[in-house]
């Protein structure tokens, strides 16, 4: 018989069932053991109405087949009301002998007692059955050979005793023992594999219900919305991101509320029957005009849960976007983007700006005339504010944490105010158009002097834009 194909489970190997054994406390026990408990009973009842109607009629001779068919009837009573479901084990323990032992027993004494009459060995599958299902192969293979062994000294002490011929005897009693072997291998091994699959149920129950549980949480935590519609349009679940676009309160049970309540929820009921009338799945952007939110465009996306032709009402899945975060979402990523776009170029502009910086340098030691010195300090100048914002940039796009510590010193604000505007004033050919009156009072202030440079020039720069070409327009 070929292996099944071992079942998928999302859980991996944690989740794979591991030794089968039967659980004391299981309902599938109880029931059987009840079962077996109820048969004894009955055969307890059947024997005591047999045995006494034979002696009542006067067929029996001996009333000892009543007192052992009553006893037996009464212990079945004390068994069922008494003791617990529980396996037997794989031992011939007190457990055993207080029911299988009995039973064996019982049947004996009425076989020897009844003499060749009625044969009562049929009646040895039972207590054969009972060790089977409630305890081990080992112990129903066990139980078997004992009563084998017991009817093949039966069959020995009736041939010592009346020295007859007994080979019919015999070859009833070993083909009887087959029996019971055959009984005991296959009870054992329908019980060992009924064990198997019911235990394979629960393992797979608990599956399920753990990765419903793990489908929800997850479900909870998605930040796009999450509906479950039917063909009349009745939410069957939602998420509280699917709540919170649709405008319904949380208090609110799932299966109270229809999209046709709300005329702002019309679009999204109809790509859902749309989705259900074609069985394929449809995609649109939809926008709800809800009263006190205003207008939200979502972005809607159906799946169906069950397909068509199954005989059940089909469910459809609908997934909401807000389209709002999904445009800050694009916007995000083209910030990043332009990041390290930014980052590219700066990396890019150090060489030819170190080279600029190095050439300015070896140009102003041969240069003598003061003029010419003074425009090369400005080109050294501005190279090194360009290498520094290379590097703020190169800062503010590194992922670990940068050193930002600002490089404070004193400085002289109105002087530093004046130098900073004469060379921007310089630099950008407008010396007319800018008026510069720094205040004769020489405050100090603890600032990065690029940082203010930078700030300056960048509002100087702006001004420059949008004044006039007017003198002391900026």
């Amino acid at each position: 018989m070929p292996k099944p194909t071992p079942e998928h489970i999302w859980l991996g190997a944690a989740g794979q069932p591991g030794p089968l054994t039967a659980p004391e406390d299981s309902a599938e026990f109880a029931r059987l053991w009840h079962a077996f408990m109820a048969s004894r009973l009955a055969l307890g009842l059947v024997l005591v109405v047999l045995q006494g109607a034979l002696y009542a009629t006067g067929t029996g001779y001996n009333f000892d087949l009543v007192t052992v068919s009553a006893a037996y009837f009464a212990i079945t009573i004390v068994t069922r009301l008494v003791v617990k479901p529980r396996p037997m084990g794989g031992s011939f323990n007190r457990h055993w002998v207080g029911l299988v032992g009995v039973d064996v027993l019982a049947i004996l004494v009425l076989q020897h007692l009844q003499g060749s009459n009625i044969n009562y060995t049929p009646l040895f599958a039972l207590p054969i059955l009972l060790a089977s299902v409630l305890g081990t192969l080992r112990l129903a293979l066990g139980t078997a050979a004992g009563v084998t062994m017991l009817l093949l000294s039966g069959t020995l002490w009736g041939f010592l005793g009346n020295q007859i011929d007994a080979t019919a005897y015999y070859v009833q009693a070993a083909l009887s023992g087959v029996g019971y072997f055959a009984i005991a291998l296959l009870a054992s091994q329908l019980s060992t594999r009924l064990a198997s699959e019911g235990q394979r149920a629960q393992i797979s129950q608990l599956a399920a219900r753990i990765q419903q549980q793990v489908n929800e949480l997850v479900i909870e935590s998605l930040p796009d919305g999450v509906l479950i519609v039917d063909e009349q349009g009745t939410v069957r679940g939602a998420n509280p991101a699917a709540r919170q676009l649709l405008g319904v309160l949380a208090e609110q049970p799932d299966n109270f509320f229809n999209l046709k309540d709300d005329a702002a929820w019309l679009p999204l009921l109809n790509i859902t029957r749309m989705s259900i009338g074609t069985g394929r799945s449809q995609e649109a952007d939809v926008t709800m005009r809800q009263a006190n939110q205003g207008d939200r465009r979502v972005r809607a996306r159906t799946r169906l849960a069950a397909p068509q032709g199954m005989g059940s009402a089909s469910l459809c899945v609908l997934f909401l976007q807000d389209q709002r975060e999904l445009e800050a979402r694009m916007r995000t990523e083209k910030l990043a983007s332009m990041g390290r776009m930014s980052t590219a170029v700066a990396h890019e502009i150090r060489n030819p700006l170190a080279a600029i910086a190095q050439a300015n340098a070896l140009l102003e030691e041969d240069l003598t005339d003061p003029h010419h010195q003074r425009l090369t300090r400005m080109v050294g100048h501005n190279a090194k504010r360009l290498e520094k914002i290379v590097d703020d940039i190169l800062d503010v796009a590194r992922i670990g944490p940068a050193d930002t510590a600002l490089a404070l010193q004193t400085v002289r604000l109105p002087t530093h105010i004046a130098q900073i505007c004469n060379d921007w004033a310089l630099q950008n050919n407008c010396t007319n158009r800018l008026l510069c009156s720094p205040w004769a009072h020489q405050a100090l202030v603890r600032f990065d002097f690029d940082h203010l440079q930078r700030v300056l020039v960048n509002l100087l720069d702006n001004a420059a834009r949008y004044a006039t070409a007017l003198p002391a327009a900026i």
